[in-house]
């Protein structure tokens, strides 16, 4: 898989760039940023998933993360959040379509001939990076903030040969409970609430899904707006409980729901994360 470096930044003492590939899941030219330390490596790595309206951009320039993984030697890589371009369906609404792929493969037209964000990462993804960066597949982890939160849980919880650690920020934990989830299932998925379980993490706790993981760690600003309409961190907590699983749930007094919040708390993700990889 042909990867194409569109730019190149020198930061924290490792290389940071901006990336382009052809992907077979979605029929796009795909966009993603990838931080390597200086070195030989092959180096563990986070893939970061992020939510709605971001592109790689977003985290890449916000997150303060770099300096965290320039000291604990781990690189990252950040996706785009849906397919672009012309002929791929999208919506005026900030919360459907390009911007808004939640990570799921569309069944629904007009969605799913592009929008298949969940192979594109598990797939096509992380083929091309771990074919043209020296990264250690065996030693992967993924976190990521909101609708992204959303799609580290459950891809981890569905793919734990893929991923040995996984966190979020404020992420939705649960589509199957709260509007951001009814409005994108239904759309990309169709009306059978049966075909979402495989994309709620509280649904897959229950199914008895990602066992192999130790922990599962999530931040939780309490100043954030939509904490109590579309996160709900209690739903997660009362799966795991039920379930016999461990779902630490850190709630952090006066923070929102923006990278303020996660730049933070991020230095500690990374070397969370580090311990398991």
């Amino acid at each position: 898989m042909t990867v194409e470096t569109l730019a190149t930044h020198r930061v924290h003492g490792g290389t940071l760039r901006y990336c382009k590939h052809d992907s077979a899941s979605t029929g796009t030219p795909m966009k993603f940023t990838v931080w390597t330390p200086d070195g030989e490596g092959p180096f563990p790595y986070l893939v970061w998933l992020s939510g709605l309206t971001c592109t790689e951009d977003n985290f890449t320039v916000k997150s303060g993360v770099y300096q965290h993984a320039a000291r604990h030697g781990i690189a990252i890589v950040a996706p785009d959040t849906s397919p672009r371009g012309e002929g791929v369906a999208d919506d005026p609404a900030y919360d459907l379509g390009q911007g808004a792929g939640f990570y799921v493969d569309a069944t629904q037209a007009p969605w799913s001939p592009h929008f298949k964000m969940y192979s594109y990462v598990t797939k096509d993804l992380l083929a091309a990076v771990d074919g043209a960066f020296p990264l250690d597949a065996g030693r992967r982890g993924i976190f990521g903030h909101s609708m992204g939160g959303h799609g580290a849980l459950t891809l981890a919880l569905r793919n734990p040969e893929l991923f040995k650690s996984v966190s979020a920020f404020a992420p939705i934990v649960s589509p199957l409970n709260c509007p951001w989830g009814d409005k994108a299932m239904s759309a990309y998925l169709g009306p059978d609430r049966a075909a979402w379980r495989a994309h709620d993490a509280c649904a897959l706790i229950e199914d008895g899904q990602g066992t192999a993981f130790d922990d599962i760690l999530i931040d939780q600003g309490l100043a954030d707006s939509f904490l109590e309409n579309q996160l709900k961190p209690e739903l997660i907590e009362a799966a795991a409980a039920k379930a016999g699983r461990k779902v630490t749930v850190r709630r952090q007094e006066g923070y929102d729901h923006s990278y303020f919040f996660m730049t933070t708390f991020i230095g500690e993700h990374v070397g969370w994360h580090l311990e398991r990889l």
